[in-house]
């Protein structure tokens, strides 16, 4: 891993240019890795060199999109109100003058490392949420574990498996003809999608989670090598991914299992859910890496106790019934943290990551 910062430089005078590489190579806490003389080359560069900072004149910097995830230090040899402005616009971390403030833009320089490739090496655990029985609430147990996590300040993303019917964004209360990507935006990257691609284009839920989006009718069409690529990339970005599986065992659902250290399978009460559970965990290969939640608990001839009897183990939650799921879900709300179901939730985020260490 490297221990400086790698930095694109985009300056409009070359002899500038040339002194500021120079400097900065000498400083030993930052590298420049690319170069570009107007703003196309700079979106190709930082694209193709997903640099930690971009060094750059104000006027070459359109806007905060084409820095694809990476910091903006503004340098400029003189400062007038129009810089500054566009700096600000374009989300400038910082205004230096060269080379009056040369110093000063060394040191930025050199903290602007994100903290995610630093912890690159340690990625974070994957939970599979699967429901093997129709309506046995996986994206329920999905999107209010997503807000569990939030809740205890853990970094989490949700990412919606399900490409015919995501789910997840009609139980967000997302409407269906909002504008909003998803990850058939990423899918066209190939292997070139990255943390930063993550973050631009996750959909962010007000109580703070991320959520990388199934694809919607007309967006590019998203394959299991698609999912893995966008799950490895979303594991260096956060403490904790929450996959949200479909029913049917098909390629992208198999994708998301392999990625999983550990599969929640959704139970109900009922002999027929947990007959499917039983063949899904056999079909699917996941014998070893299950865990059990069941959802919608009510008094029912079958009990919690009969999931240890029938799978050799206690269900790591019990959720229980409650009349006002219904209602929350045709709105497309969240159910608040307070309540027997939010404690039962609550929980269930805190198991469920204790058996993945």
């Amino acid at each position: 891993m490297e221990e400086v910062a790698r930095i694109v430089l985009a300056l409009e005078t070359p002899d500038v240019a040339e002194e500021v590489m120079h400097f900065l190579d000498r400083t030993g806490r930052a590298r420049v890795v690319g170069t570009a003389v107007d703003g196309s080359q700079l979106a190709d560069a930082v694209r193709q060199l997903e640099p930690d900072a971009v060094v750059a004149t104000p006027s070459m910097v359109g806007s905060r999109e084409s820095l694809n995830g990476s910091a903006y230090l503004a340098l400029d040899t003189s400062q007038s109100v129009g810089t500054l402005r566009r700096a600000i616009r374009a989300g400038a971390s910082g205004f230096f003058l060269w080379p009056a403030e040369r110093d000063e833009l060394a040191h930025a320089a050199a903290r602007v490392r994100p903290a995610l490739e630093l912890a690159g090496a340690e990625r974070a655990p994957v939970l599979a949420v699967y429901g093997p029985r129709g309506g046995a609430g996986t994206t329920f147990v999905a999107t209010h574990l997503a807000a569990a996590y939030a809740r205890r300040e853990r970094r989490c993303v949700l990412i919606d498996l399900d490409t015919v019917f995501s789910d997840v964004s009609a139980a967000l209360g997302i409407p269906a003809d909002e504008q909003v990507r998803t990850i058939g935006d990423l899918a066209v990257l190939g292997d070139e999608v990255g943390p930063h691609h993550v973050d631009e284009v996750a959909w962010r839920h007000s109580l703070g989670f991320a959520v990388l989006l199934a694809p919607h009718d007309g967006s590019p069409r998203v394959r299991e090598e698609d999912y893995r690529r966008a799950i490895a990339a979303t594991r260096r970005t956060c403490d904790v991914v929450v996959l949200q599986v479909p029913r049917a065992l098909d390629e992208i659902a198999l994708a998301g299992f392999e990625a999983a250290d550990r599969v929640l399978i959704v139970l109900g009460l009922d002999v027929l859910s947990f007959r499917d559970a039983k063949r899904a965990i056999e079909a699917a290969g996941i014998q070893e890496r299950c865990a059990f939640v069941v959802n919608r608990a009510a008094r029912s001839e079958i009990t919690p106790k009969d999931v240890e009897r029938v799978f050799g183990q206690a269900p790591l939650a019990v959720i229980p019934s409650d009349r006002g799921v219904r209602s929350a879900q045709d709105r497309g709300r969240l159910l608040p943290a307070r309540g027997r179901v939010g404690r039962a939730v609550d929980r269930l985020a805190r198991t469920a990551l204790e058996v993945t260490t």
